[in-house]
């Protein structure tokens, strides 16, 4: 069985790149920021590495400009790199042909660091009556994204709890407070139904159709986290290079680098392995860990 280390990935494939893509006020910089446990304003680069005024990078987004190809890193995390989709949303057809040649280009590069390796569309509940709009219809019906694993990430979920409460307000007078959450809850989950952009997103005639879905609430909250984008992405990536790529990222994310093994486990359940290669493929999910190919034999004189 291959074995692969942490610290060789990171010197061949580098940083982990994802591109966020959806409309404005999506909620995009909050995730991100998430993801790099920080509050800070990430750091802007040129194709060519250098740096970028933010203040520059700023304005031109106001008015509607941005280079999907600069990178997007937050100090406190160097080892994603993002890209953002900004601008095509709400923008010309050129613009919306740049975002797909990107795409493609990022997507089929020969080098694994070179590659796009996540997508991460935001899809925010805030407006649920119109939550799959034309732009999101044009993505995934027309952009070829390989075997980059797309992520749909619909933001603003809580949006969804005061809608629900004023459909059935009377209907919870004198129900004691454990029903009402019940019943809000279910409602909730009726008018995300009833949007249908599960199916909008499932449409066997599209290019491009996400390979898992997260639901993101509250992110304005300190205590809210990314962790499950973080698992759903990583559970999303057909190459283990990737996922532990993603995961070397992520070394407080403790309860990832349990599944990720857990998930080895089941694998080499019914699998003739060398012993020694069984503990370094569980091992090395956990890149706090020194891993030494050998096999680790126990002080217990028994």
């Amino acid at each position: 069985m291959a074995t692969i280390e942490a610290r060789d990935l990171r010197e061949r494939i580098g940083r982990f790149r994802v591109l966020i893509m959806g409309r404005a006020n999506a909620g995009k910089t909050t995730i991100l920021q998430k993801v790099c446990n920080t509050t800070d304003q990430p750091e802007i680069y040129d194709t060519q590495g250098n740096k970028i005024d933010t203040t520059i990078v700023e304005s031109s987004i106001r008015r509607g400009n941005h280079d999907i190809t600069d990178e997007m890193v937050f100090k406190s995390n160097p080892g994603f790199v993002f890209h953002d989709s900004c601008g095509f949303e709400a923008g010309s057809e050129e613009e919306f042909e740049t975002m797909k040649n990107f795409i493609s280009k990022r997507a089929h590069a020969t080098k694994l660091e070179e590659r796009i390796h996540a997508i991460w569309y935001c899809i925010p509940m805030d407006e649920h009556c119109r939550t799959f709009q034309r732009s999101e219809e044009k993505f995934f019906q027309e952009c070829d994204t390989g075997h980059v694993p797309v992520v749909a990430v619909f933001t603003k979920f809580e949006a969804l709890r005061p809608v629900a409460y004023g459909e059935i307000k009377k209907q919870l007078k004198g129900v004691s407070g454990e029903e009402r959450s019940k019943r809000i809850a279910e409602r909730v989950e009726e008018l995300f139904t009833k949007t249908r952009i599960l199916d909008q997103l499932g449409n066997p005639e599209n290019r491009a159709r996400p390979k898992s879905y997260v639901r993101m609430q509250e992110m304005n909250k300190t205590d809210t986290n990314c962790n499950t984008l973080l698992e759903h992405t990583t559970f999303a990536l057909d190459n283990e290079e990737l996922r532990l790529c993603l995961v070397s990222t992520q070394k407080s994310n403790m309860e990832l680098c349990i599944k990720c093994a857990i998930a080895t486990l089941v694998d080499c359940a019914h699998k003739q392995i060398d012993y020694g290669d069984y503990q370094h493929d569980i091992a090395k999910w956990f890149p706090h860990l020194k891993v030494r190919r050998r096999l680790i034999q126990s002080d217990d004189p028994w």
